[in-house]
């Protein structure tokens, strides 16, 4: 019986701490390597960047490798216009396609918890359905619709609502659909899974009381679903704002989003220390809102 006791202790313990692992071996050890990366300068050698630690060299060769790190990159960072446009320009469309997509698939969400149950499983099918196939080949489609010539132009012209067909690709405008097509899932399902928990007494209980069905929502359903609201925000906006695929096939050059400078650094310009630094600064401004929201909803539980 002790034996069976300790197994099972020491099982729990190892599920308990493998996440941990998870995160300290995929995200914490790779993200330091990133961060001594971006304190380095850029060398025309391999790799591309100096000072490089060598254990062979001993005391003196540490103490030569963490001289020979700086903070170059950051300064340039604040100082070179371009970074700061980038990242200007990815959190306006990481916070308008946010709204989008929060304004879209709240109704779809709404819709499909007030069905019936047997109907409910189709639907979230449906809505997932897109994950099956490639975001590659899905953003490759809409360059083929959003064409000068493509169907969706076809669509206008056939209806009379323009004259002469409209320039869709390389704008906002085409970023904007193609984001909120590839991440619609991600703000329906933790919006979906709020709502269909809705007791619904509550919702009768407004009604019997006289409140109208618009206040109902607005005071009763919209409060209650708060929870899904954010998850879904998060979901979409912390990709959003490093997205890369969809703002190059469908965007301009004109002003790159953040992750499109990262990719011209690393690939372009070779220049890995400045790439790296953009890709730390980027983590932390995603991070600390995330940590004060956090702070404040456990100050708020505390409370309770």
């Amino acid at each position: 019986m002790m034996a069976a006791r300790q197994s099972g202790s020491i099982l729990q313990k190892l599920v308990l701490r493998l996440p941990f692992a998870w995160l300290i071996a995929f995200f914490l050890l790779p993200f330091l390597i990133v961060l001594k990366i971006s304190l380095s300068q850029t060398a025309i050698a391999q790799p591309p960047y100096i000072p490089v630690f060598d254990l062979a060299a001993g005391w003196h060769g540490a103490v030569t490798f963490i001289n020979g790190l700086s903070f170059d990159n950051y300064r340039l960072l604040g100082s070179d216009p371009i970074y700061v446009l980038s990242y200007v320009k990815s959190v306006e469309i990481a916070a308008f396609s946010t709204l989008l997509l929060l304004l879209a698939g709240y109704p779809i969400a709404y819709a499909i918890a007030r069905t019936p149950r047997r109907v409910q499983a189709v639907l979230v099918l449906l809505t997932v359905l897109p994950f099956w196939t490639s975001q590659l080949i899905r953003i490759y489609a809409w360059m083929n619709i959003l064409q000068r010539d493509g169907p969706l132009n076809d669509i206008l012209l056939a209806l009379g609502l323009v004259k002469e067909p409209p320039a869709w690709l390389a704008t906002d405008t085409a970023i904007f659909i193609g984001i909120v097509y590839s991440y619609l899932p991600f703000m329906v399902l933790p919006l979906y899974a709020t709502l269909e928990k809705l007791d619904e007494r509550l919702l009768e209980a407004a009604a019997d009381l006289g409140c109208p069905r618009w206040k109902t929502f607005w005071l009763v359903t919209l409060p209650l679903s708060s929870s899904g609201i954010i998850a879904g925000v998060l979901l979409c906006f912390i990709p959003i704002i490093g997205e890369f695929v969809i703002p190059d096939l469908l965007g301009g050059s004109q002003s790159p989003m953040i992750g499109q400078t990262i990719w011209l650094e690393f690939f372009g310009n070779k220049d890995w220390p400045a790439a790296s630094a953009v890709a730390v600064v980027l983590v932390f401004l995603l991070v600390t809102p995330i940590v004060i929201y956090q702070n404040q909803a456990m100050r708020v539980l505390a409370r309770d």
